[in-house]
């Protein structure tokens, strides 16, 4: 299996950059899925990955005959927890700051992960990020608060939705930091396989003891999550994944900042969320800060992600 971000044969190239485009549309359908789940959101969220799981582990089975077994099983089990642990946070804080704030703008402050993952890096390693970087992250910062700006006049409810959101980034910058250590030796079926096992077993107790609705009460319910762990889950996930492992870094950021562009658009014409002027402002200013910040450190980041590896462990 290819190392992320190394370079696919002209052949594949193509192939890897429909999946990463179609990965990201598939991805920007969740949040109008929980939107309008019968479900509580972090019921949605178990059900989301406990219906994945099956489809997961066929992949695993298919993919058995070509994926290497691990140099370190033990190490691969223990990252494989982590992973899951870090994204059954992620979509639990996410799926409910949807149910708080609008589509576009819980999908535009989780995309922040990114920044996340360098500043992470920066404190672990004590490498000082570049100039440029520094200037993306304050168009980033800028933009969300015109966001916040906005959901300020609007209620306290939609901003506690804009602080979920921002909390998304940080879980899902740990998952994709535990990720990359996993990506080099491990398969994405098994990736993607057991750290969904990990996930749907966090997030049941938690669905359970929270006192929402976690059975969708009628068939078209219950169609709404099939379809979102089908699409979202294992179309959207593992797509990206593949792309990722075929891509350089730089072409796989930019292709996925379509996904909170087609959020903001699937809820505008499906579900008739509109965002003020202020607030496009702000999404425009997040998408390009996280281009420039993601950018400026794209270059450096097979270096450093070896030199994480060799710290923590």
């Amino acid at each position: 299996m290819p190392v992320e971000g190394t370079a696919a044969p002209a052949r594949e190239r193509p192939f890897a950059l429909a999946a990463l485009f179609a990965g990201a549309v598939a991805i920007a359908t969740a949040a109008l899925f929980v939107k309008v789940s019968e479900a509580g959101p972090v019921s949605t969220a178990f059900w989301r990955v406990f219906l994945a799981i099956p489809f997961l582990w066929a992949w695993v089975l298919a993919d058995r005959g070509r994926a290497a077994a691990p140099a370190d099983a033990a190490r691969e089990r223990r990252l494989m927890v982590v992973a899951g642990l870090f994204f059954a946070g992620d979509l639990a804080v996410w799926h409910w700051s949807i149910v708080l704030t609008t589509v576009a703008t819980a999908t535009l402050l989780a995309n922040l992960a990114p920044i996340f993952v360098t500043l992470a890096v920066w404190l672990l390693l004590r490498q000082r990020p570049a100039l440029r970087f520094i200037s993306g992250l304050a168009l980033a910062i800028a933009g969300v608060a015109l966001l916040v700006g906005g959901d300020l006049q609007i209620s306290s409810e939609a901003l506690l939705g804009d602080v979920l959101g921002v909390i998304t980034a940080i879980f899902y910058a740990a998952y994709q930091l535990t990720v990359t250590r996993l990506r080099s030796t491990t398969a994405t079926s098994r990736i993607m396989a057991w750290s969904s096992v990990v996930m749907a077993a966090c997030l049941l107790p938690a669905a359970l003891v929270s006192g929402e609705q976690f059975l969708p009460a009628t068939t078209a319910g219950w169609a709404k999550l099939l379809a979102l762990a089908l699409i979202a889950q294992v179309a959207g996930q593992s797509l990206i994944a593949y792309a990722m492992a075929h891509l350089p870094p730089r072409l796989s950021s930019v292709g996925l900042l379509l996904q909170p562009v087609m959020a903001a658009l699937f809820a505008w014409v499906l579900l008739g969320e509109t965002l003020g002027a202020l607030q496009m402002a702000g999404g425009i200013l997040v998408l390009i800060g996280i281009r420039i910040a993601h950018q400026a450190e794209t270059g450096k980041w097979a270096k450093v992600t070896q030199e994480v590896r060799v710290k923590v462990e």
